[in-house]
């Protein structure tokens, strides 16, 4: 079952920016995850504005993979340089409908 990242990002010092984008879309790949958006165009439609800097969207072929690229020792160094210099959020949704409403989404 498919698995969305959500990484809501507020830089805060972004020495780290360069190597980091550059270099991570790589190891997700290899645990099977494809960037929707990697964004910082974000507009508040409803609601307190986040303050991010920006938001990715990562898809994972499951919850597992996705969990495995952010344990990934390889991933470990970017981690900590992402933390060190941003408030960061992640958080992971599967494609289920809770309410089960929505015919072509397995209900949740």
């Amino acid at each position: 079952m498919p698995a969305y990242l959500i990484a809501d990002v507020k830089v805060t010092d972004d020495a780290w920016v360069p190597d980091y984008a550059a270099r991570v879309h790589e190891i997700a790949a290899r645990h099977g995850g494809r960037y929707l958006s990697r964004s910082g165009n974000i507009d508040t439609l409803e609601g307190t504005p986040l303050g991010s800097t920006l938001v990715a969207l990562i898809e994972f072929p499951s919850k597992e993979a996705a969990r495995a690229f952010a344990t990934d020792p390889e991933y470990a160094p970017f981690a900590e340089a992402r933390k060190a210099g941003s408030v960061s959020n992640f958080h992971l949704i599967d494609d289920t409908d809770l309410a089960g409403a929505i015919p072509y989404l397995p209900k949740g």
